[in-house]
């Protein structure tokens, strides 16, 4: 929320020396977050000028331009060159002269150009920075002004007013107006305060026929609660904006558009209550609020053809929608220059709806911001009112009797604020007159009660629903200062979950490991998501951000695959990456849908959250690398190492020394891997994942090297299998014995359940083994290999003897023997 400090200021007495920096700090101290100040950044000398006569010059650029004698109260005119068209003689300009300095930077300096030396420069609106038209220059006639020339025009068209920009949370709303960020100005320095909403004259009216037909049967809440109509007859929708308010409309961040727009949305940022005017000419009977059918159809002021939820609320006549309810109006009976009479429109509208429709028609505007977070319901008929008065007093119309008042709004219950709960809950021992006068001083009723206070809320605080926000406001108006800063000591026990401790412990792994973590957006293309699990079902987004991407993951992979394209793109060519992140597994012909949402601040129960765990597909996490390029580069004595399949075997088992289970792998398939280079990894007899190369084929089709290593596991399985406990192995100091084994095998047989068989035959001597060579050629059997293995035998107490270690061996052979018909490689 931005806020003009000589807006703020006729609500609540500011200091004749307030800065933006005391405005700031007097704000936060109530909570309200510094963002930023704005002003129009411009310093003189700039003044009014008379155009005393100009002569036309046509240039050889095709331009012409004008040379002009501008009188500027000095008593000798200035020569200036000016490029616009939209003047005459005797009509009074705006004139920065040199020295100036206006938006931009842009200094003003006498120059010399199209052959004159221009003494000054006549401005146009947007320079200035009073908005964004720039049809010629701004003629102070348009704004309705007769100044005396040399007056000071900074000062004339309120350029010399700054605003402070506020950060207003969603609980807040009413601070989304000057009404609201006066009061807490007062409650935080104890100026007076003067409602702008009380100083309103509340006109009556009657006759003009409005019916609500809305019961919201989708949550039960009626769409709208008050409705307020006003007519003004006979204005003049052509006559200019005051100065005073296009200037503070402008540090708001809102442009001026025209003079009946421009009073709806001053009365908005000064009341909070968004209001709309309507060409009462072109409505046909009266007006009704109802749901919309769904399909229904109508064209927004934007000029836009929007079809219809039959939650969206709407502002019908006898001839249909002429508005989208809190939103936006209809282009059908939209203020042109040509509307004489005006039907003002200030209601309350249902925060849910609103915001709702807001989101899916993707209009976000000022008005909905505001209605989606509560509006003070007992402001309508001043805003109404308001909107009247300004129309008369500025565009010349005559209030009319005709209107409408209508407000079924339910005032707020009161809450009981027990004796000596705020200081339990907030740990400050505040006296009972302390809590009467905060609660009273942001306009809550307070009553004596049995054992305590009877609290009601003021009708623009739809957030305080219950004693702890009370507190909160007791707490924020005494002063944060009061609030003791000791450290909370946590409890023994606490902290990481154990699958915490092993998600960090994992990528703690893969990071020291030189892998480089990245996130991808989890949203698919139908054709990312066939790359990976062609066939598989898919969890499909009702909204998605992205239409060409409806789908959520499965795996991890297509997101890792674009960010390697990206990196590769921009020149990066070694790449080792990995993500841990949840995939998305629908079971088959299963459908998910949230069901009902619980509204507001509403808490769920057991069957509610029950109901949106079941409206959800299974998301485990994953864990998943990509390599490409080289490992190693080549230096001096050292060739170059590429990526490969190695180094995903190679990550697949620091991940498992970091979890502590045990892996394996088999020949695997996979159909976009290279069938020869694919390994299924099992932890026990599990699988929780695959590594290969992705086949050339489609690394060809998505301009990645020939050669890219992929890993994906299923993290959570892993993390389940894991050892609870880990005991260390004790370093032995007798001496190893050491041999090699040669075994030929039929070439179908896997060396990994070789190298078990092994292990299994070589019983507790065996310290390792490790396959050191895979042979086929000369010497060796067609259909057969032979596996070599260098073996590493051991005891804890004494040193082995080479027969001890060649019995040993000796039994993993016949196991081999006995389950693969191996055989000893002569």
């Amino acid at each position: 929320m931005r806020v003009p400090l000589s807006w703020l200021g006729e609500y609540v007495d500011l200091p004749e020396t307030a800065t933006l920096d005391h405005v700031h700090e007097a704000l936060v101290k109530v909570g309200f977050e510094e963002e930023d100040v704005h002003g129009f950044d411009l310093t003189g000398p700039v003044v009014v000028g008379r155009v005393l006569a100009f002569d036309p010059e046509p240039q050889s650029n095709g331009k012409t331009i004008n040379w002009c004698q501008v009188d500027v109260g000095e008593g000798i005119p200035r020569g200036i060159v000016c490029g616009a068209h939209n003047f005459s003689v005797g009509d009074k300009v705006v004139v920065s002269l040199p020295g100036a300095v206006l938006p931009g930077p842009f200094p003003i300096a006498a120059r010399k150009t199209y052959g004159h030396v221009s003494d000054g420069m006549i401005a146009s609106a947007r320079e200035l920075g009073l908005g964004e038209e720039h049809d010629g220059i701004l003629l102070l006639s348009s704004l309705g002004l007769d100044p005396e020339v040399g007056v000071d025009a900074i000062a004339l068209l309120g350029l010399d007013d700054a605003a402070v920009e506020i950060n207003v949370t969603p609980d807040r709303g009413y601070a989304f107006s000057l009404r609201g960020v006066a009061r807490e100005y007062s409650h935080s320095t104890g100026a007076a305060f003067r409602d702008p909403a009380a100083a309103v004259t509340i006109t009556e009216a009657s006759g003009f026929p409005v019916v609500v037909t809305d019961d919201a049967p989708i949550r039960g809440e009626r769409g709208a609660s008050v409705f307020e109509t006003r007519v003004v007859r006979n204005i003049d929708a052509t006559r200019p904006t005051p100065p005073w308010m296009v200037a503070r409309l402008a540090l708001a961040g809102v442009r001026s558009i025209s003079l009946p727009v421009d009073i709806t949305n001053y009365v908005m940022f000064e009341l909070g209550q968004p209001t709309h005017g309507y060409d009462l000419d072109t409505l046909t009977g009266g007006i009704t609020v109802r749901r919309a059918t769904a399909g229904e159809t109508f064209e927004t002021l934007d000029g836009k053809q929007r079809t219809l939820s039959a939650e969206d609320l709407l502002i019908t006549d006898d001839s249909g929608p002429i508005g989208l309810a809190g939103v936006m109006g209809g282009a059908k009976t939209e203020i042109t220059p040509t509307t004489k009479n005006v039907l003002v429109e200030a209601a309350n509208f249902d925060p849910v709806s609103i915001a709702r429709s807001a989101r899916r028609h993707r209009l976000p505007s000022e008005a909905s911001k505001r209605f989606e977070r509560g509006v003070d319901p007992q402001v309508a008929a001043a805003a109404a009112s308001r909107v009247a008065e300004l129309l008369v007093q500025l565009a010349g119309g005559t209030l009319d009797t005709l209107g409408s008042s209508w407000n079924e709004s339910v005032p707020a219950d009161a809450t009981l604020l027990r004796d000596g709960y705020a200081a339990s809950l907030i740990g400050v021992d505040y006296t009972a007159e302390e809590e009467r006068t905060a609660l009273e001083m942001i306009g809550a009723t307070v009553e004596d009660a049995d054992g305590g206070l009877s609290v009601t809320p003021p009708s623009w605080r739809p957030d305080l629903s219950d004693a702890p926000t009370f507190v909160e406001e007791i707490a924020r108006i005494v002063g944060y200062d009061r609030i003791p800063s000791v450290l909370p000591v946590a409890p023994p026990g606490r902290g990481l979950t154990r699958t915490q401790r092993q998600r960090r412990d994992a990528a703690r792994a893969l990071a020291a490991g030189g892998l480089t973590e990245v996130l991808a957006y989890p949203f698919l293309t139908q054709k990312a998501a066939d790359l990976f699990g062609a066939g598989e079902p898919l969890m499909r987004l009702a909204n998605a951000l992205d239409s060409e991407a409806p789908f959520m993951r499965r795996s991890l992979l297509p997101g890792l695959v674009e960010i390697a394209r990206r990196n590769l793109g921009r020149g990066l060519t070694d790449l080792a990456l990995y993500e841990i992140g949840h995939v998305f597994l629908p079971a088959s012909g299963a459908t998910y849908g949230s069901g009902p949402l619980p509204v507001g601040n509403a808490h769920p129960g057991g069957d509610v959250l029950s109901a949106l765990d079941a409206g959800i597909p299974k998301q485990p996490w994953h864990v998943a690398a990509l390599f490409t390029g080289d490992t190693v580069s080549k230096q001096p004595g050292q060739p170059v190492v590429a990526s490969g399949l190695v180094d995903a075997l190679d990550t697949a088992r620091l991940l498992a020394a970091a979890l502590a289970v045990d892996l394996r792998f088999a020949q695997g398939s996979h159909e976009s891997l290279h069938p020869g280079r694919t390994a299924e990894v099992f932890v026990g007899d599990r699988s929780v994942g695959f590594a290969g190369e992705l086949l050339p084929s489609i690394a060809d089709d998505l301009d990645l090297p020939r050669v890219v290593a992929l890993l994906e596991l299923d993290l959570d399985a892993m993390m389940a299998l894991a050892a609870t406990e880990v005991a260390p192995t004790p370093i032995v100091s007798m001496p190893a014995a050491t041999q090699d084994l040669s075994l030929v095998v039929p070439s179908d047989v896997p060396a990994a359940e070789v190298l078990a068989t092994v292990v299994e035959g070589a019983g507790d001597l065996l310290e390792d083994a490790r396959l050191v060579d895979d042979y086929r050629g000369q010497g060796v059997a067609e259909g057969s290999k032979s596996l070599t293995f260098a073996l590493r035998f051991r005891a804890p107490d004494r040193t082995l003897t080479a027969a001890e270690a060649s019995e040993a061996k000796n039994g993993a052979v016949a196991l081999a023997t006995s389950r693969f018909a191996a055989t000893l490689r002569e």
